[in-house]
């Protein structure tokens, strides 16, 4: 089974190699079938601490690393102006 990989913005960055991102998703409405936007936080795992507030980076699902980190920085894709 493949890797769920996702694509967000970096929230926090203040923990030692780990960063928090905010991911999107979008799903319609049971009843009314209008786009609704739900955000979910992730802890995950940035070696080099190479992010920054306001990054979109990539992250993909990988083994428990600590008691709430389930997720590891695959590459930053925009850095933060």
């Amino acid at each position: 089974m493949p890797k769920k990989v996702k694509q967000g913005v970096v929230v926090s960055n203040k923990m030692d190699k780990t960063i928090v991102v905010k991911v999107a998703d979008y799903e319609p409405h049971p009843k009314y079938k209008k786009i609704m936007e739900s955000n979910k936080n992730y802890k995950a795992h940035d070696e080099n601490n190479v992010c920054g507030v306001g990054d979109v980076v990539r992250i993909v699902e990988s083994r428990p690393i600590s008691g709430d980190k389930r997720w590891t920085l695959v590459d930053v894709v925009e850095k933060a102006r």
